[in-house]
């Protein structure tokens, strides 16, 4: 069931499926709540899913006065208290992980686990820094769907890329739909992110990482790194796998999700 709700002068639309434990899916940079949907047709079966389109994406209105993942954050906050949620288990992919984490760090009882989906605790290094600014300059000069057509492509494993160059060709297409103003600030707020992992260390709540050995936005390194902070921790790795793991490794992840829901009851 698609629903909306006023924030901060616009409308925020977001899914409802199933019943159940609520577990919200919080979806990256240059993508809508639909990333999600191999997943929502799988866990609605077990759950309550909401998935919203994040502010300036999907069918969610672009609303300039969110500065920060905070901000964000706050909006996720918004919509459970629509829905009359007092506390759910939150997973992003990738920039939905850095909103995760903010929102874990802001309202932690709202929350009975936590998870990252190709996504990291780490702020952007200074070199990240100066190549967001200069994609910032690209949406500038070229506009947004440019920069996404040229970025999108290196999210994605070799092979998958190779055998399924539709789909990816369908998530650049999907880019035309975005405000080039939105993407940029997204990435404002991606260089403005603190470094959170103190928010990893001080969890009461298991934490989820999904990683992929070819994903190059969200290091499998860096994840490793972080594993061993959260008192209680699930992390998942995914062979041959680039970023977006939720439509590669579609029945790992959607049974990795559900294990962490389950083990969280």
């Amino acid at each position: 069931m698609q629903k909306a709700f006023e924030y901060k002068g616009g409308n925020v639309s977001y899914s409802v499926s199933g019943s159940g434990r609520p577990v919200i899916l919080v979806h990256g940079f240059a993508e809508d709540s639909r990333i999600w949907d191999c997943q929502v047709d799988f866990l609605k079966q077990h759950c309550l899913v909401i998935v919203p389109d994040l502010p300036g994406s999907g069918l969610s209105a672009y609303s300039p006065g969110l500065q920060s993942f905070d901000d964000f954050a706050d909006c996720l906050l918004a919509l459970s208290q629509k829905e009359g949620i007092n506390t759910c288990i939150m997973l992003g992919h990738s920039m939905g992980g850095y909103i995760t984490l903010a929102f874990a760090e802001k309202h932690p009882g709202c929350l009975v686990a936590f998870g990252f989906v190709h996504s990291t605790a780490f702020a952007d290094s200074e070199e990240k820094k100066q190549n967001r600014l200069k994609g910032i300059k690209m949406m500038d000069e070229y506009g947004g769907y440019a920069f996404i057509k040229s970025t999108t492509p290196n999210l994605f494993s070799v092979a998958y890329k190779q055998r399924f160059a539709d789909k990816v060709n369908d998530l650049i297409e999907n880019g035309i739909n975005f405000k080039k103003e939105a993407l940029q600030q997204y990435y404002r707020a991606m260089m403005g992110r603190p470094d959170r992992t103190i928010v990893l260390r001080n969890s009461k709540t298991p934490v989820l990482f999904i990683a992929g050995t070819e994903d190059v936005a969200a290091p499998l390194n860096d994840v490793l790194q972080q594993v061993h902070l959260p008192e209680t921790c699930y992390i998942h790795i995914l062979q041959n796998t680039g970023h977006m793991g939720m439509w590669e490794a579609t029945d790992a992840v959607n049974k990795y999700v559900l294990q962490f829901i389950e083990d969280t009851e």
